[in-house]
């Protein structure tokens, strides 16, 4: 069984990458990569070890900006 400081320092990790992906894919937009950094760092431990929301790409779909198209 892992240590719970061991899970936490791989929550961070995924975290990180995570947060490098969106900060790639929005590299204009602080406010959107500030807001999505808030709810991810919040549900994270909760999602951590549950391979479903990992397999749909759950966040990755929540962390997708509003477009207008005009």
């Amino acid at each position: 069984m892992s240590k719970p400081h061991q899970d936490s320092a791989k929550t961070e990790e995924y975290l990180k990458r995570y947060m490098e992906g969106v900060l790639k894919r929005n590299p204009g937009e602080p406010e959107f990569v500030q807001a999505v950094y808030e709810v991810a760092s919040s549900i994270f431990p909760y999602i951590a070890d549950k391979p479903i929301y990992h397999e749909l790409q759950i966040l990755e779909r929540m962390a997708e900006p509003e477009r207008v198209i005009s």
